[in-house]
């Protein structure tokens, strides 16, 4: 079984990443469109602008215009398809990484208590309710002044995010709060856009006026998209990064990242646009992410390498440390793991001999002693003292003796 999930998850994370990469490709293809057209020399008024680019040996105009009665041509590509194939492959490395695992990934016991299918129920009621409120906010009087909706949006995202972290791993919340955010961002396709859309195709093909009101609605949930783009991105990769999601701080990192990732859409959108620049959102960018990074930042009273010497403290035996390694990190980090999910060691990290064990001194520090995320989500029951013998053989030197 664990076998087949490893190569589930490389087959739909796979295509996952393609997926994504040609819907938010597409989506900030067009953004930069728009903010780069030009006034149509040709001053026809159903052109709202053009713009002439080059790539690949090739010459390319292209122009945005409101159709008319009958205008449509026969042939009408539609970008829709990546954003179902992106969220359909999400869900299933959920529940191949997250679901099918035992909870390994999914709970931690010093979070929260929940059992698995409690914790299954409640990421996928995350994923709709989120969903649902945010219409709720977004179709109440509150969006015609825009900035009301988006700090209402806002704080239920923090409320959500911190309901999360608190009841799940700082891992598995961190990939909800992604996926949550992934969801309303598809939802906003099929929901909104794509109906948008049919209806100004439906009554051009019926030789009527479309509706352009329905466009400037779909363009909104549009920008929405690009703005929730980058902090869908990072939750995609931070499970590689334990210092964002793996302390007390894990939601507020995560909200200060969202943000910062908001403000570089922001300014990156800007760039070399008509009307007001927006270079201005890089300074908040910059603030968010520096207090993001402070918070992540262990607080220890453990040394730097520059103190770790032999003899520089009263240091514990290899002896000492074999034991706590053996019996709390070799089930998963072996050739031949015991553990039950990992049928490889995760990351390649094995200690199953003497010179594995110093030769990775400096990343059981950090991991186990410093951030103390492994043993992941404490499978093991390693203790403070247990943590203490390491971090004493390490800074003696982790010598074998």
């Amino acid at each position: 079984m664990s076998g087949l999930l490893d190569w589930s998850n490389l087959l739909f994370r796979v295509i996952h990443i393609v997926a994504g990469i040609g819907w938010i490709g597409s989506s900030f293809y067009f953004i930069w469109l728009d903010r780069h057209l030009t006034p149509s020399p040709a001053r026809d008024p159903r052109v709202e602008g053009e713009l002439w680019m080059v790539h690949s040996g090739g010459f390319y105009r292209v122009e945005k215009r409101k159709v008319g009665p009958g205008e449509l041509p026969a042939s009408l590509h539609w970008v829709k398809w990546e954003a179902t194939l992106t969220l359909a492959t999400g869900l299933i490395l959920l529940a191949v990484v997250y679901y099918l695992t035992g909870g390994v990934y999914l709970l931690d016991p010093a979070v929260s208590s929940l059992q698995v299918g409690a914790a299954v129920v409640l990421s996928l009621g995350v994923m709709v309710g989120g969903w649902l409120a945010y219409e709720a906010v977004w179709r109440s009087p509150l969006k015609r002044a825009g900035w009301p909706a988006a700090a209402v949006s806002l704080a239920l995202l923090g409320l959500i995010t911190y309901g999360l972290t608190h009841a799940l791993s700082g891992r598995a919340a961190f990939i909800h709060v992604g996926a949550l955010l992934g969801t309303i961002m598809v939802a906003n396709v099929w929901v909104v856009i794509l109906p948008s859309q049919r209806r100004m195709v439906a009554a051009t093909n019926r030789g009527l006026e479309p509706d352009h009101t329905l466009g400037a609605a779909a363009k909104v949930r549009s920008v929405h998209n690009s703005y929730l783009t980058f902090p869908v991105i990072f939750t995609m990769v931070s499970s590689h990064f334990p210092q964002t999601y793996a302390n007390g701080n894990g939601w507020l990192i995560l909200m200060l990242l969202t943000v910062a990732g908001a403000c570089a859409r922001h300014a990156m959108i800007g760039r070399l646009a008509r009307g007001p620049r927006k270079e201005w959102a890089l300074v908040p960018m910059v603030g968010f992410a520096f207090a993001a990074i402070v918070l992540a930042t262990p607080r220890t009273g453990v040394r730097s390498d520059v103190a770790m010497t032999a003899g520089a403290v009263s240091g514990a035996t290899f002896a000492e440390a074999r034991v706590v390694i053996a019996t709390r990190c070799v089930s998963c980090h072996s050739a031949a793991p015991t553990d039950g999910v990992f049928t490889a060691a995760p990351t390649g990290v094995a200690f199953d001999t003497p010179e594995q064990m110093v030769r990775m001194a400096s990343r059981i520090r950090e991991r186990a002693v410093i951030q103390r995320t492994m043993p992941f989500a404490n499978r093991t029951g390693i203790t403070d003292g247990e943590r203490e013998i390491l971090r004493r053989w390490i800074e003696s030197g982790a010598l074998l003796r």
